[in-house]
């Protein structure tokens, strides 16, 4: 089971999917270490000061936007999450149109999204309209502090987020030398184009992954492993154990997203039938009762 990257919502007119994102790839490349040949010892990154060749601990390294030469804004995370208070862990769905409007040149990371808790109707209600109107949904989100375009394609039980690139991020290929389009225009007989048809038809398959391999993947595995029983390896001395992070608390966002389309809900009632809103001191004594609650339920775990 891989784990969660993080809980929000896909944002889908006044309707909010609470759901769970994952990753939906993984990592098959091969893993080299560095060791240095005269001790066998692990050569590890180091973070250099390019002007003192001195290694800069992590705490003391900012980010920094150069604006002009050798001049720079220095950005906290702060300043980054203040810059843009509206990106949320929400998917907001701009609109909807055509996969095969989308190049594959957009493409860039697949992520799974599964319903969180009490999401799975609205989930299923979503994936199954946009499969009946052979749709994709172009959204926006925010992951790891950077706002990505996205599609949300359904892939049969599951909602797919692919992130896209944006349209600054792909190239512009008139500056390429091409052959100009159509047969006539780029000298083209029909006897060639005939062959070159059939040739296609002949290749035709089925896709199916599972019939391509890592080749390199699979020599250098064998490589490795005959060497291993030639009893051509090398020790390395273990490494000290490193401290294991402190974990962290993870805000569960679907309560909060659940009691915000309550409110919501009730909003729009309220509109409909052109009634105003109950007056702030109305709702103090609820307000007292749950900061009395609070205090209370703060009591008990001290």
């Amino acid at each position: 089971m891989p784990r969660v990257i993080w809980k929000g919502a896909v944002s889908f007119g006044l309707v909010h999917i609470p759901v769970a994102l994952y990753p939906a790839t993984r990592s098959d490349d091969l893993d080299f270490d560095w060791l240095d040949r005269r001790t066998m010892d692990r050569v590890g990154y180091k973070r250099i000061n390019k002007a003192t060749g001195k290694e800069v601990p992590r705490e003391q390294i900012v980010r920094g936007f150069a604006y002009e030469k050798d001049r720079y804004v220095l950005l906290t995370d702060d300043d980054i999450r203040a810059a843009n208070p509206v990106s949320t862990q929400t998917v907001d769905l701009l609109a909807f149109v055509d996969a095969t409007e989308i190049p594959f040149l957009y493409l860039d990371t697949p992520y799974f999204l599964a319903p969180d808790r009490r999401g799975e109707k609205v989930y299923a209600l979503l994936r199954e309209a946009m499969v009946r109107s052979q749709k994709v949904g172009v959204a926006n989100v925010v992951l790891h502090t950077k706002q990505h375009l996205a599609a949300l394609i359904p892939l049969g039980p599951v909602l797919v987020l692919h992130t896209l690139r944006w349209s600054t991020e792909v190239r512009d290929w008139s500056e390429l030398d091409l052959p100009a389009e159509g047969a006539k225009a780029a000298k083209l007989t029909a006897k060639e184009i005939e062959m070159a048809e059939k040739l296609i038809e002949d290749m035709s398959d089925t896709w199916d992954p599972t019939q391509y391999h890592d080749t390199f993947r699979d020599d250098i595995l064998a490589l490795v492993d005959r060497k291993v029983r030639e009893g051509r390896t090398e020790s390395v001395e273990p490494m000290e154990a490193e401290h294991a992070p402190r974990a962290t608390n993870v805000i569960d966002l679907t309560d909060l997203l659940r009691q915000s389309l309550a409110r919501r809900g009730k909003g729009k009632a309220a509109s409909e039938d052109e009634e105003d809103e109950a007056p702030p001191r109305k709702r103090a004594p609820r307000k007292a009762a749950a900061k009395t609650a609070r205090k209370t339920a703060a009591r008990k775990r001290a």
